[in-house]
């Protein structure tokens, strides 16, 4: 079984958790209705995607 040779210190340790962290999501507006949407997605406001309509909306 491997075992740590030395400590890690809590430096290295706390510098190596610093990566794990939330992201915002990014959004683009809908070239239609110029809501906030993720890229490469359907707009759930209208429906549109690729300057058609992908999904019905009531």
């Amino acid at each position: 079984m491997a075992v740590p040779k030395r400590k890690t210190s809590k430096s290295k340790r706390d510098m190596r958790r610093s990566q794990y962290k939330l992201k915002a999501p990014h959004l683009i507006p809908c070239p239609q209705c110029h809501e906030l949407k993720p890229g490469h997605k359907v707009c759930l406001n209208c429906g549109h995607y690729k300057g058609r309509e992908a999904v019905k909306v009531n």
